[in-house]
């Protein structure tokens, strides 16, 4: 049983992107963020109460807090960024960039955590990295350089803000129980969004978004919460081993649900590219 949960939590993380894509349209894009982030943040202190690790909160020490919520605020600037490039770019190009965050984490990890790394996590890197690299179409860059340029720069930020969320929820949740540590960086990845809006004027629109984005937009945050029930379930009954690859599987849902749904076409050269990213991925999780 707990392989189809794996399973559907790959599904469910695969289709947030183009959920999300399909909300923000005309929606501005800060405005999503927010909408989508009140959803998550109710699943996430579902899963503590599932979990019953909301025991720990007196327990909490300062250190842990800040570093939670330096990692929170890390979240919320990545998952902007993201949502800037998905307005601005293809699906099929800004996932491949968004996931090459792992590289990013791997050698944050060997600078400030002292990590080790090793010829099979140095091999992952350069497919990653390399596959990555060849989702990049550059004739269309060329084609429409500036709007090509923004989303590219967004996309990049939100791996760069990914790997650093990676990196200070480390060093945050040494002591805590993840459930909890992910509903805390929810938490405050909330209260930026919303004080970007307010700060930027965008406050109003909330109430006028068009209702069918709105739709997808909390179709979107509710992919990412069943997403996160499923691997959790999965992980208590299945080997992590096996279920962490089959998550990280969903950029290939996401791939392909942006053919069916926006049709999306990958060339030769983005197939060898996904082909790279997804063997350099499951060769770290079996690392």
């Amino acid at each position: 049983m707990w392989i189809l949960y794996a399973a559907g939590s790959s599904f469910f993380a695969g289709i947030t992107a183009v959920l999300a894509k399909c909300g923000i349209k005309k929606t501005d894009s800060d405005v999503a963020t927010v909408i989508r982030t009140v959803v998550v943040l109710v699943f996430s202190w579902l899963m503590v109460l599932i979990t019953g690790s909301g025991k720990g909160i007196p327990e909490l020490s300062g250190k842990t807090l800040v570093f939670l919520i330096l990692s929170g605020l890390a979240t919320g600037a990545s998952w902007i960024c993201y949502f800037h490039a998905l307005q601005k770019g293809d699906i099929n190009k800004v996932v491949p960039i968004d996931k090459s965050s792992t590289v990013l984490t791997i050698l944050l990890a060997l600078i400030f955590l002292g990590e080790g790394i090793n010829a099979g996590k140095i091999a992952a890197v350069i497919l990653i990295g390399g596959g990555t690299l060849l989702m990049i179409d550059r004739k269309v860059t060329e084609r429409n350089q500036k709007k090509q340029k923004d989303w590219l720069i967004y996309a990049v930020l939100s791996a760069v803000f990914a790997s650093l969320t990676a990196i200070l929820g480390k060093i945050g949740i040494q002591n805590v129980d993840s459930n909890l540590g992910t509903a805390i960086r929810t938490t405050v990845v909330l209260l930026m969004a919303c004080l970007m809006v307010v700060i930027t004027g965008k406050a109003n629109q909330i109430r006028k978004t068009d209702r069918r984005e709105r739709r997808f937009i909390i179709l979107s945050g509710f992919a990412t919460g069943a997403s996160w029930l499923c691997y959790y379930r999965a992980l208590q009954d299945g080997p992590a081993s096996v279920v962490v690859p089959i998550d990280k599987l969903s950029i290939l849902v996401t791939i392909f649900f942006s053919w069916l749904v926006f049709h999306e076409k990958l060339s030769k050269k983005s197939v060898c590219g996904l082909t790279g990213i997804v063997a350099g991925t499951l060769l770290l999780a079996i690392l």
